[in-house]
């Protein structure tokens, strides 16, 4: 299973640009609102012809501009669930899911296939009940059922918990992820968060200002974003310019810090990051004396902001997440970091 898109599509003063290869389970699309990653989903499922490009499914054109291929929607064999779900809402649960089997003739067949997604998304009970009487989650099953009896060969995701209070959100996320791995087929999913992004896929690919910035497994790219935006996109808190000083040491000028890397530092370096919960009091690398500058309370951890002794005036303070247990005693005088933890950024 693998999914194949190099687009390019102009919208006045936006542009997408986006390169990916997908090789089959879950990846997602993280980025900001406007970011494009919309607008990647709609090219795919062909309600957006692309200017020029490829868009391949399992070795099948969806659209080839040179070719002068683009299949209608309802060839393409793509599940496209909605920020909103696009349920019918004078159609009960029972209609809008056998909407998804419109191409099953077979009458027993299409009510086994109707039985088996109303049994899978739990909705026994429901059958009768129209859209507005059902909760944000039991609407998201809906759709997901209706998508799913169609058997598609690529499901995509726009914003799924988007609509969702907090305690549903995560409920949702366990269930689609058992879902997820019981479809076996390709799947993207966009989100603009990015714990969602780290929970449910494999890869993750970040768009910005249209163009896919970076595409790989989702635990290196947390690890090492490689460019600043991409590091912001990823939720870092500490970004400062660098320069490289040795083969693994970068000097931080705002910081009147130097530090050790276990990296390679190539020359084109513009930046370091440093994720708020690396900073460690026991750490004796990269270790140099600190003092507390903020300080916030939150359900778990404390959210502190702290200076390094000779810190620019300028600068912003530096964020340190410290989980309650180990919050103990006074403020450290001094704080390192491990040179694993220290992200190299550049372009």
């Amino acid at each position: 299973m693998s999914l194949f898109v190099e687009i390019k599509k102009k919208l006045g003063d936006f542009a997408l640009d986006v390169s990916l290869e997908t090789d089959g389970g879950v990846s997602g699309l993280l980025g900001a609102s406007g970011s494009g990653k919309s607008m990647t989903l709609m090219c795919i499922a062909g309600i957006v012809k692309p200017d020029k490009g490829k868009i391949v499914l399992n070795g099948t054109a969806l659209f080839d501009s040179e070719r002068r291929v683009n299949l209608p929607p309802q060839q393409r064999r793509v599940g496209y669930l909605f920020q909103n779900y696009a349920l019918f809402p004078n159609m009960t649960v029972r209609q809008n899911i056998l909407c998804g089997l419109h191409n099953e003739k077979n009458k027993a067949k299409k009510e086994n296939s109707f039985q088996e997604m109303i049994g899978l998304m739990q909705l026994n009970g429901l059958e009768m009940r129209f859209p507005s009487q059902l909760s944000g989650g039991q609407q998201q099953r809906v759709a997901l059922a209706r998508i799913l009896a169609g058997n598609p060969d690529l499901l995509m995701l726009d914003e799924p918990f988007n609509a969702l209070d907090s305690h549903l959100r995560d409920q949702l996320q366990i269930e689609t992820q058992r879902l997820l791995k019981r479809f076996g087929k390709d799947v993207l999913l966009i989100t603009h968060n990015r714990d969602e992004s780290y929970q449910l896929c494999h890869k993750i690919g970040l768009i910005d200002s249209g163009k896919l910035l970076v595409y790989k497994d989702t635990k290196q790219l947390f690890n090492d974003p490689e460019s600043r935006q991409a590091a912001i996109l990823t939720g870092c808190k500490n970004i400062t310019g660098a320069k490289k000083s040795g083969e693994y040491s970068v000097e931080i000028p705002a910081w009147g810090a130097r530090f050790t890397t276990s990296q390679p530092v190539r020359d084109d370096l513009c930046a370091i990051g440093v994720r708020a919960h690396h900073f460690d009091p026991e750490t004796t690398q990269n270790r140099f004396k600190v003092r507390l500058t903020d300080e916030m309370e939150g359900p778990f951890d404390y959210n502190v902001q702290f200076r390094y002794e000779d810190q620019h005036d300028e600068s912003h303070d530096i964020w340190w997440f410290v989980p309650k247990e180990k919050r103990t005693g006074q403020f450290p005088s001094e704080l390192g970091v491990a040179p694993d933890n220290i992200m190299l950024l550049y372009g």
